[in-house]
């Protein structure tokens, strides 16, 4: 959350959730740098859970104002947050057995199911590169931002006094050029100001054109053995691009016929959301679909909603291709796909995302003689492959690319979302830009815009 103070009063942007360790998480994800009620105006970039989980907390706490975002990220926060809101119960039942036994109090959940709903009462949608108003003196605009579906940059115009205006541009977050079914992101309009994030800032990742053959080619290899390829993927974003890539290489004759099992019931949902969203579709994207009839569905694939239907997917031993939740294999069903099939050569497991350390995802990655699934070891024997282009993060080059065209006009630059090293490396990179002041705020600091 980053809070710009104006003659009108605050506006916010973006309301994230912190994820982590559940002690330190959840003291974090209590508490605002402000009161709730004191916020004038939200504006959220993204539907990513980093970016707009905290939205229910907030209204719990007596916010009561507008929620501007694009119709796209209204859609997928609207299932993004139901499924936090369900998590944020377990995880306040698996933390209330453990007090109960050490005598404690119970807690509540961060916040409820009931909580998501009440918060998309005051959701606001615009279209991209259209003036809306947020309060008096300050208006917005968004642009396509390419990292998922609905992402925006957001161009705050801020009037205090007659005849003096600001333009602060925040990135939110800024995907790749060439990223399937997405446009590129839009330049970045004339600013006095720019709010970036630095994820990737200081990092390359190969590049998204090659991601398509090398799929192909572990689908293929993984086939010819007769074995499955199992793929842990984020159910937002990731999961679609792969359907689309493997669509599109069954319609062409790239890949023979092969079941494709999408075994994620957020997953499936939020696929449901990019089908009603034609309009966020790059040209590619949208000839495929009216060529062929669909985008992310087929006579290939199948959704996988119920428990037991999943349960049975493990007794079949034909060759097939499964995309489980969770992204890191810490959680959901995947952990029961790779239980059954990490121990036999003929398999592959596929990851497609980042696996942050200490998560079994990671431990997959590093080649681990055994792996630890539900309390038992099993021998990691399956091929493991890892095709980092398919991030969805702008990496090093493309985010300089981004911002260099706006050095020259820049009053200052303020890098966040991003781990402290890779900002460092990122404001080098701007400086070398052209760029004159580059800061690295830590939380609470405060800056006069001038």
């Amino acid at each position: 959350m980053h809070l710009v103070e104006t003659r009108a009063g605050l506006i916010a942007l973006d309301c994230g959730l912190f994820q982590g360790r559940r002690a330190e998480t959840r003291a974090k994800n209590l508490e605002f740098p402000c009161d709730a009620r004191d916020i004038r105006a939200m504006v959220l970039s993204h539907a990513h859970i980093d970016h707009c989980g905290r939205l229910p907390r907030l209204v719990r706490d007596g916010f009561e104002s507008a929620i501007h975002c694009t119709p796209a990220t209204r859609d997928l926060a609207a299932v993004l947050l139901q499924d936090s809101a369900h998590i944020q119960e377990e995880d306040a039942k698996y933390l209330n057995r453990k007090r109960a036994k050490a005598g404690e109090d119970p807690i509540e959940p961060l916040y409820t199911p009931a909580d998501a709903t009440a918060t998309l009462r005051f959701v606001d949608s615009h279209p991209y590169e259209r003036w809306f108003p947020i309060a008096p003196g300050v208006r917005g605009q968004f642009f396509d931002a390419g990292h998922m579906l609905g992402s925006a940059g957001v161009l705050l115009e801020i009037e205090d006094n007659p005849g003096k205006t600001r333009r602060v541009f925040f990135t939110g977050d800024v995907g790749r050029p060439g990223v399937p079914i997405l446009r590129d992101p839009r330049p970045i309009p004339p600013c006095d100001y720019i709010i970036s994030e630095s994820t990737y800032g200081g990092r390359t990742t190969p590049p998204v054109r090659d991601m398509k053959v090398l799929l192909r080619d572990v689908v293929q290899r993984t086939i010819a053995r007769g074995g499955r390829l199992i793929i842990p993927a984020f159910s937002v974003g990731r999961t679609q691009t792969l359907l689309y890539n493997l669509n599109q290489m069954f319609a062409s004759g790239e890949l023979a016929s092969v079941p494709v099992y999408v075994d994620s019931p957020l997953a499936i949902n939020a696929t449901d959301v990019f089908k009603m969203h034609p309009d966020c579709y790059d040209r590619d994207a949208r000839t495929f679909l009216f060529e062929v009839g669909h985008l992310l569905s087929g006579p290939n694939v199948t959704f996988v909603r119920e428990t037991e239907d999943s349960k049975r997917l493990n007794a079949r031993r034909e060759p097939c291709i499964v995309i489980a939740a969770s992204g890191m294999c810490e959680a959901g069903r995947i952990l029961h796909h790779l239980k059954h099939n990490v121990s036999r050569e003929e398999n592959t497991v596929l990851i497609v995302g980042f696996q942050a350390a200490h998560t079994l995802g990671r431990r997959i990655v590093e080649r681990a003689a055994e792996v630890r699934i539900f309390g038992k070891l099993y021998p990691l024997a399956a091929e493991v492959v890892v095709l980092n282009g398919f991030s969805s993060h702008a990496d090093a080059n493309e985010l300089r690319a981004h911002l260099a065209p706006r050095a020259a006009e820049n009053k200052a630059c303020f890098l966040v979302h991003g781990e402290l090293d890779q900002a460092e490396k990122f404001s080098a990179a701007l400086h070398g830009a052209g760029f004159s002041r580059v800061e690295i705020p830590e939380p609470a600091n405060e800056f006069e815009l001038a």
